[in-house]
């Protein structure tokens, strides 16, 4: 037996950061926040079945500070994800396997998502924003 007490498994002590674990853990992150999300999705459902009082407390809350900044996060999380799952099922069909080109999805899938939830803003802005 070894006398060198080392790790069992190996650990981010060992590892430098790259683009391929990040996306690994926010595609984790941002399935958890889109269930939690779901969750307000349903209870503005609730609000909006329960009348007009209710839904403008709603309005109010997502219109404000707080809840644009939960919203954009929101609607980056559902992009970000989208993304990095078409890029998950390419991989299982057997394409984009290279480093090269896993590295380079991996980025796509981050910079994407940026630049399909700065699109989805502007497209709600210019129609007239959340009023």
């Amino acid at each position: 037996m070894s006398s060198t007490v080392r790790p069992l498994s190996p650990h981010l002590q060992v590892y430098r950061w790259q683009i391929q674990m990040v996306t690994s853990i926010l595609h984790r992150a941002t399935g958890i926040v889109l269930a939690l999300g779901s969750l307000l999705v349903a209870a503005a459902l609730v609000a909006l079945a329960s009348g007009p009082e209710a839904w403008a407390k709603v309005v109010a809350l997502a219109t404000s500070w707080y809840g644009l900044i939960v919203l954009v996060g929101w609607t980056w999380c559902l992009a970000y994800h989208w993304l990095n799952g078409i890029r998950h099922l390419l991989q299982d069909a057997g394409l984009g396997y290279s480093i090269e080109r896993f590295v380079a999805n991996s980025w796509i899938s981050v910079i994407g998502s940026l630049v399909l939830t700065a699109i989805v803003w502007f497209v709600i802005y210019a129609h007239g924003g959340l009023a």
